[in-house]
């Protein structure tokens, strides 16, 4: 229950953030290092000093030589004497390059050194088998035992939350991949973008970890699906072997060596580094071949070596993470795999834009007074979700922009940079492409009337500076009516599919009987933009004209109020497809889909101004 306590208390303090957090456990791992430095040197030189010959590359040999089963064992312990510290590099957002450099060169590691060879030296001198098992303990001055005991498990504490960071930081990085599912990420700081916490893996971890504890009652199960309370003995009797030059000090191996998971994650990582370092120095820096493949053999025969010696503690305990591993490669696996088979379904069937002018500036149905704000993921192109809407009601509004919300690495981007404006179409038809930047500092859950009032602004600046460049450029080129200046990406979509099945030619509008009865809708200059106009420029008084009949046109649309067209694209695997895509896709990706963070999660709109309609894509 001490364990529990514990545990709710290093959970619940992540969400202040790592900078914050860091003020007051950064003091108590200092003392933690001193300390292990300090007891170290009191016990080269209370006890036997001998043991700095271990410095000395020989005695790997010499132990090696007398002793070839149980040294190939005892790799295992070796590789994680200084384990924990590749934490720090999970994302060096968290810490400049130099202070990490630094700390691990000037801090960490002479005192991990001194710390070990103290306890060595302390064995040399107590053979007991009991003391071997409680070396650290048995080696601090009895004075100082309580203060170190506490201090050395407020160290366990920390060391556990920074692995707690890091696992944030894989999942941030993941879910930019596109190999994870979206979570709500929070920014803990405006200087560093790497400092997150994010809610949902926080309390999954504290719930996972309180039934470990709570299930697994052996220390030795739960060591190994971790990092084993033996290891230091491990590594210590290699050291006393190296000196001394006997075998009989070493323990039993089943009671020396605990070789778990973790080392052979720590090898996994680490062997997979070396292959795709060796792949960047052929490819990228085209480094001679020979070099390339020296570094290959020395580095990735070490690391075998290592990782063979690990293979042995699968059924020890750790199984456990194991299994979550391969659970949670799964999970990766299924999202990104239903994730790119969606974006390239919605833009290999985005609409063309042949399409549209077939259409008309009508759109083929009634344009309705209003802003329609249609929310996709395209920076380019008419997505198919737009066509869904068509097809699907009567009208549509009759302005409507198509909102892409993107963050950028930069805590917070100012107002005025917020919203890019691109027209989608042709001017008559009053469609533009909208990208809006956030950083990672941003809050996105704003006033509903501000965002909309900031969106209007901008989108009139933009009108506004494109009829500037537009008659700066423009020299008897007759393109005043603005209709050659938006994007164009053709695609060989020609149809519309009605929610019934229905599929509709675009050789004629939507709904005809109805334009009629909408041309009121459309701005005036609709039809003055129709009329041949002369050669030559147009006048200054009419380009002005113009854009002031634009301008109000958006304003009269702003006043007739704001919709937000929510499209909800999902995938099924069509009806010939294997039977495993099946079932990845309609059922775990599905799930994976419903019960993930939607990209619109943090608008604040309310349900009045809330429309969504649902499109299945069959990949």
């Amino acid at each position: 229950m001490i364990s529990v306590a514990f545990l709710v208390i290093l959970f619940s303090v992540q969400k202040f953030g790592t900078s914050k957090v860091g003020l007051v456990v950064g003091p108590a791992l200092f003392l933690w290092f001193c300390s292990l430095a300090a007891i170290g040197i009191y016990n080269l030189v209370k006890f036997d000093s001998r043991v700095l010959r271990a410095f000395n590359p020989v005695h790997i040999y010499y132990f090696f030589k007398r002793n070839s089963t149980k040294a190939w064992r005892a790799l295992g312990g070796c590789l994680l004497c200084a384990t924990g510290s590749e934490a720090m590099f999970a994302d060096l957002c968290y810490f400049s390059v130099r202070s990490v450099q630094l700390t691990f060169v000037f801090l960490v590691l002479p005192c991990l050194l001194l710390g070990y060879l103290g306890q060595a030296a302390y064995l040399v001198e107590h053979h007991d088998e009991d003391m071997a098992e409680l070396a650290f303990f048995s080696s601090v001055p009895s004075g100082v035992f309580w203060p170190v005991f506490l201090i050395a498990n407020l160290a366990a504490l920390i060391a556990s939350r920074t692995m707690t960071t890091a696992t944030f930081s894989c999942i941030k990085q993941s879910t930019a991949l596109g190999c994870f599912p979206r979570l709500k990420i929070i920014h803990t700081s405006r200087k560093f973008m790497g400092q997150i916490y994010i809610p949902v893996i926080n309390w999954f971890l504290l719930v996972v970890c309180v039934v470990f504890v709570c299930s697994i009652s052996s220390i030795t199960e739960m060591g190994n699906a971790y990092v084993p309370t033996s290891y230091t003995t491990a590594i210590l009797e290699v050291h006393i072997s190296f000196v001394n030059s006997c075998s009989e000090h070493c323990a039993d191996s089943e009671a020396m060596f605990c070789f778990n998971y973790f080392g052979i994650a720590e090898l996994g990582v680490m062997m997979m580094t070396t292959i795709l370092v060796t792949v960047v120095m052929l490819l990228i820096w085209q480094i001679n071949i020979t070099i390339v493949l020296s570094f290959l053999v020395i580095f990735l025969g070490i690391e075998l070596a290592f990782f063979s010696s690990v293979l042995g503690s699968m059924g020890d305990g750790s199984w456990i993470i194991l299994v979550f591993s391969v659970v949670m490669f799964l999970i990766m696996l299924v999202w990104n795999y239903g994730s790119k088979l969606r974006y390239e379904t919605e833009v290999k069937q985005k609409l063309s834009m042949d399409l549209m002018r077939e259409l008309g500036p009508n759109l083929g149905t009634i344009r309705a007074p209003g802003i329609g704000l249609l929310y996709n993921e395209l920076v380019k192109g008419i997505p198919a979700i737009f066509g869904h809407f068509l097809t699907t009601l009567p009208a549509i509004h009759s302005m409507i922009i198509f909102v892409c919300i993107k963050y950028v690495p930069v805590p917070v981007v100012p107002q005025g940079e917020r919203f890019l404006f691109r027209r989608v179409c042709p001017k008559g038809y009053h469609i533009f492409r909208c990208i809006a930047r956030y950083g990672y500092k941003d809050s996105r859950k704003e006033n509903q009337q501000a965002f909309e009032q900031l969106l209007i602004e901008s989108l009139e600046k933009f009108i506004r500076r494109e009829a500037q460049e537009r008659s700066l450029e423009s020299d008897g080129d007759g393109d005043g009516d603005g209709d050659t200046d938006y994007e164009d990406d053709s695609s060989s979509t020609r149809v519309l599919i009605a929610p019934n099945g229905s599929v509709y030619s675009l050789g004629v509008p939507l709904l005809a009987e109805y334009i009629d009865t909408s041309k009121h809708i459309s701005e005036a200059s609709t039809s003055e933009e129709a009329k041949p106009g002369t050669p030559g420029d147009p006048t200054s008084s009419d380009a002005e004209q113009s854009l002031e009949r634009e301008l109000s046109f958006v304003r009269m649309a702003k006043e007739s109020g704001v919709v937000y067209l929510l499209g909800h694209g999902n995938i099924r695997a069509r009806k010939d497809s294997w039977f495993i895509k099946k079932l990845v896709i309609n059922y775990f990706y599905a799930f994976l889909r419903k019960n993930c963070r939607r990209g619109t999660a943090n608008l604040s709109v309310p349900h009045s101004h809330l429309m969504q309609v649902g499109m299945t894509y069959m990949v």
